[in-house]
């Protein structure tokens, strides 16, 4: 291992406390990393911004890891009452609210595909059709605000099991029709509180919020739950995500 000289040391915390300020990196930085976490790096030979990238990735993959091992699968997220909703809800995606997709809820069909039995198309009326539940939950996204909100839909685990969906599989991911992607696991989407929402506050889901459907996880934060679904598939394979992809953390857990 490389000696780091008094000098090297601060050079590296520098850099990679510049990174830590980077838009895309906020949120994964705040929940998976520390400045006396930061400053454990510099016995590592950690000499170029490569080097930090490597080390800020292999932290992630680890906070990954733990948060996964955490996680109880029958712990429910906190329910709020009715007086409680926050109104008007947020708008929120990676794009600005004049750039809402619009999709035609009569012609569009939820396509299935991956470790999945039964791959037929699914209507929004058959959805509309299955068992239903609502939640009053909050939302808390990564940039540090949450929201409570009404949410009503179909229990994702009764979907899946519905589709003979390979329930010992480790990922299961959307595809949107606003181009956004994302992936989550297993263990979350069988989560009781995890449902396909078709509706908002007791009505039919608005292109605001995600229309024809959007997948609610009270156990996620706010960028793990995809709007406008068009997709679903069950892997094995590691998929990534939008945010993902560009340095958030993937399990994402609230």
């Amino acid at each position: 291992m490389k000696i780091i000289l008094p000098n090297d040391r601060d050079l590296i915390l520098k850099d990679a406390i510049a990174r830590v300020a980077q838009p895309s990196r906020r949120a994964f930085l705040q929940r998976s990393l520390t400045l006396g976490g930061l400053s454990m790096l510099t016995g590592c030979s950690l000499t170029d911004s490569e080097s930090v990238e490597t080390a800020l990735a292999a932290m992630s993959r680890f906070n990954d890891c733990a948060q996964a091992l955490l996680f109880d699968p029958t712990r429910l997220a906190p329910t709020y009452a009715a007086s409680m909703i926050t109104w008007p809800f947020p708008f929120n995606a990676y794009y600005g609210e004049d750039e809402i997709r619009v999709v035609d809820g009569e012609a569009w069909r939820l396509e299935l595909s991956g470790l999945i039995a039964d791959r037929k198309p699914w209507t929004l009326q058959q959805l509309r059709a299955l068992p239903q539940q609502s939640q009053i939950t909050r939302h808390i996204c990564v940039e540090g605000w949450s929201a409570i909100g009404q949410w009503g839909g179909v229990p994702f685990a009764h979907f899946l099991r519905r589709v003979g969906a390979d329930l010992s599989a480790k990922y299961v991911g959307f595809k949107c029709a606003d181009d956004y992607f994302t992936s989550i696991d297993m263990a979350t989407a069988l989560h009781p509180q995890t449902i396909m929402a078709l509706s908002y506050d007791g009505q039919p889901l608005s292109p605001k919020y995600g229309f024809p459907m959007k997948l609610r996880m009270p156990t996620k934060l706010g960028y793990k739950n995809p709007k406008h679904v068009q997709a679903i598939f069950v892997t094995n394979t590691y998929s990534g995500g939008y945010w993902e992809d560009q340095g958030y953390n993937w399990f994402g857990g609230s």
